[in-house]
């Protein structure tokens, strides 16, 4: 099937992009301004009209201006929380159809992640992993847990390396089949955001963030392996050295970490 799309010009340049990267279209006053689930944020003179005609049924509109992905929709409280870590202000009229609609495709979604071939237990995913059990860098495969109400609330470390054990100060015995938040008790819920978006869009994102279960700093790159699981490679940053001596290298992490900040 042909993956829909949508094309508007901004800054005299014309975008075609595939609908399913579109988290949100927020207007202010004749402009809307286009999220994409890669950053960028487009402005364009292209109607609220236009884009609720083009974006369908997946999109809801939450209030006046603003048309929202029903699969980026992290959870629904005082404010509708995304999977980018935006939150939205929404119209309590939409309430109830923005929580039928959020759920349903949740479920959709979730409902399809049990068609597969994953492997049948611990033991076959460290078959297919085995090739990373001796490198110097922590890695593992997790599987997200999701709630009655389809929200992603935990994971199972289905693999792990020694330097992933290492680095979490537990013993790969205590992990691999255990959550995460049964480990560590003062679990901080943003990493989630991140490994559902890799679970449930196929994204590949890069996170640094402070750790407070673990009390270090983390580079995490996550990406999408088995079907409801993501694979993740974690770096301490207090060891992480950078290897640049040279003009062009030092150009190369400023451009890195200037990335990083914007």
């Amino acid at each position: 099937m042909e993956e829909k799309t949508t094309s508007f010009i901004s800054g005299r340049k014309t975008y075609t992009i595939p609908v399913s990267s579109i988290l949100y279209v927020i207007m202010k006053k004749q402009d809307a301004f286009v999220h994409v689930s890669d950053g960028r944020i487009l402005k364009t003179r292209k109607t609220f009209a236009e884009f609720k005609e083009e974006l369908g049924e997946d999109f809801i509109r939450i209030h006046r201006g603003c048309l929202v992905s029903a699969m980026a929709i992290h959870s629904v409280g005082e404010l509708i929380n995304l999977s980018n870590g935006d939150s939205l202000e929404y119209s309590a009229q939409h309430r109830e159809e923005i929580m039928e609609r959020f759920r349903e495709k949740q479920r959709s979604i979730i409902i399809g992640l049990a068609d597969n071939d994953n492997p049948e237990d611990n033991n076959g995913y460290h078959e297919h992993y085995k090739c990373f059990d001796d490198i110097p860098i922590a890695f593992t495969d997790i599987e997200i847990v999701f709630d009655e109400n389809s929200q992603a609330v935990d994971w199972v470390f289905r693999y792990g390396n020694e330097a992933l054990a290492e680095l979490e100060n537990c013993p790969l015995e205590k992990l691999i089949g255990s959550t995460f938040g049964n480990i560590f008790k003062n679990m901080d819920s943003k990493w989630l955001r991140s490994y559902e978006r890799a679970v449930l869009y196929g994204e590949t994102l890069e996170i640094i963030d402070y750790s407070p279960e673990i009390d270090k700093y983390l580079r995490i790159i996550c990406f999408p392996t088995f079907k409801g699981h993501c694979g993740c490679m974690l770096f301490d940053i207090s060891e992480t050295k950078v290897a640049a001596d040279n003009t062009v290298g030092t150009k190369a992490v400023l451009m890195y970490l200037r990335k990083m900040i914007d």
